[in-house]
């Protein structure tokens, strides 16, 4: 399915390998542009390697929650091809830039982005974006270089996903307001629809 890129990623945490095939594809076939399974998840590799499978080479799967660069060796192994973590550290960057992946770390504070930018990270993760907040995430992009993509994560639902993409997010990761385990492919499917469609709408 083609589709203008949304910047949104998927965040299935929780998600089982059993269902992680049918739900990861009706987010994809929504339009978002990631899919994410935690490593807090039950048998968080198998899923990842399921839905890549079921995805094909030229979905964007990724692994969540990465602390490590053990465990980035290990979504390599899995086939994702995005490493998202909580929080900024250096090493976990360098190995994910190292093996190819994109990389998606979190960052709270100004200190935390310079230091996930020049460590080669992808996009910086804004975690949590309740805390940052638009006004920040504004402040932010006056410093940081030109063109830094800027993810807002945590909090993030249909009600306020509109302000963020006028403000200049180069996407947003979306979790519970999403998926929640036990939801229905065709549930979450639904979800994924409006939150893309309201992407759409505001997005510069």
């Amino acid at each position: 399915m083609t589709h203008r890129p949304t910047g949104l990623v998927a965040i299935l945490r929780g998600v089982t390998p059993a269902e992680s095939v049918d739900v990861a594809s009706a987010v994809l076939e929504a339009g978002f542009d990631a899919v994410e399974v935690p490593l807090n998840s039950p048998d968080p590799w198998e899923s990842v390697r399921r839905v890549r499978d079921a995805a094909g080479p030229g979905a964007r799967v990724g692994a969540g929650t990465v602390l490590t660069p053990d465990d980035v060796r290990r979504a390599a192994d899995a086939g994702a091809s995005l490493v998202v973590s909580p929080n900024t550290r250096p090493d976990v960057v360098a190995e994910t830039v190292r093996l190819g992946l994109e990389s998606y770390p979190g960052a709270a504070t100004p200190t935390e982005a310079f230091a996930a930018l020049d460590a080669g990270a992808t996009a910086v993760k804004l975690f949590p974006a309740t805390a940052v907040g638009v006004s920040g995430m504004r402040a932010w992009a006056s410093v940081l270089p030109a063109g830094t993509a800027l993810v807002p994560v945590g909090g993030v639902d249909a009600t306020n996903l509109g302000e963020w993409a006028r403000a200049g997010a180069a996407g947003a990761g979306l979790g519970t307001s999403l998926y929640r385990p036990g939801d229905t492919a065709e549930t979450v499917g639904a979800r994924a629809v409006e939150l893309v469609r309201v992407w759409a709408e505001h997005a510069r």
